[in-house]
């Protein structure tokens, strides 16, 4: 049986369409009669077979879509979670509190990229005197991160002004950063461990992790360091002169 010159031209002209429906949605869910629906999958099937690169095709087609529909909804979550993002009870702040452009990073104590980017971070504070740069734990290597990352919460809590000493001790501090090496890290700086302790055990340092947990999710964050500036988001250690750049199209952006 031939099919309908109708819907012959119509399975020729939207081919690539129609590989896509066939791969991803049920033929019954389609707007044509089912022997209608037998025909088309017949020519589909007859077409790729000839035509094998057009899988190639549309499956990079999704993908690009898929990566489109990604950024889209990663845009939207920086617009509608701003509060969250830059201005969360739950975060440090360093550099100029007041400074014009804000940038985010979500880093991991554990993290040897963390480590590195740390340098890039202290070079723009340096030179930024307007650069406001926000902290975020993400503990993403292990229970060990997590234990670290809740001392951390708790330095931030009882001593911030010997925060950002203990961070720069514990970032880059050899081996692998846990409950232990954390505490003994701020009991140096002068912290009461027995404070220190009992602070790790409050609702905030759990509520604080769950809220970037949160954010990461929103922004698809899967790594660290990730950088949030303006609207951008930034993934991975992408160097000084990147990170400059996007602060000054955040910069500029605004004005």
């Amino acid at each position: 049986m031939f099919l309908k010159p109708r819907l012959f031209r119509l399975a020729r002209m939207f081919m690539p369409a129609f590989l896509l429906v066939s791969l991803a949605v049920p033929v019954s869910a389609q707007s044509f009669p089912a022997a209608e629906q037998d025909e088309i999958r017949a020519i589909v099937r007859d077409y790729i077979l000839e035509n094998p690169e057009i899988i190639t095709e549309a499956l990079n087609l999704l993908e690009v879509r898929q990566k489109e529909m990604a950024e889209a909804a990663r845009l939207d979550a920086v617009t509608n979670m701003q509060a969250q993002i830059f201005d969360s009870a739950n975060q440090i702040v360093l550099g100029n509190p007041d400074g014009d452009v804000t940038m985010v990073e979500f880093f991991d104590y554990n993290c040897g990229f963390c480590k590195r980017a740390h340098m890039d971070m202290m070079a723009l504070i340096e030179a930024d005197p307007n650069l406001r740069f926000v902290l975020k734990e993400f503990p993403v290597l292990g229970e060990g991160s997590v234990e670290a990352a809740r001392v951390s919460i708790a330095v931030s809590e009882l001593a911030p002004e010997k925060f950002e000493e203990f961070h720069l001790q514990l970032l880059l501090g050899k081996g692998q950063a846990n409950a232990a090496k954390a505490i003994k890290v701020a009991i140096g700086l002068g912290i009461n461990r027995a404070d220190l302790e009992a602070a790790t055990k409050t609702d905030r340092a759990a509520e604080t992790i769950q809220e970037v947990y949160m954010l990461a999710d929103a922004l698809g964050l899967t790594g660290t360091p990730s950088y949030v500036v303006g609207k951008q988001i930034l993934f991975g250690a992408v160097g000084a002169d990147q990170l400059r750049d996007s602060v000054e199209k955040a910069r500029d952006q605004k004005s």
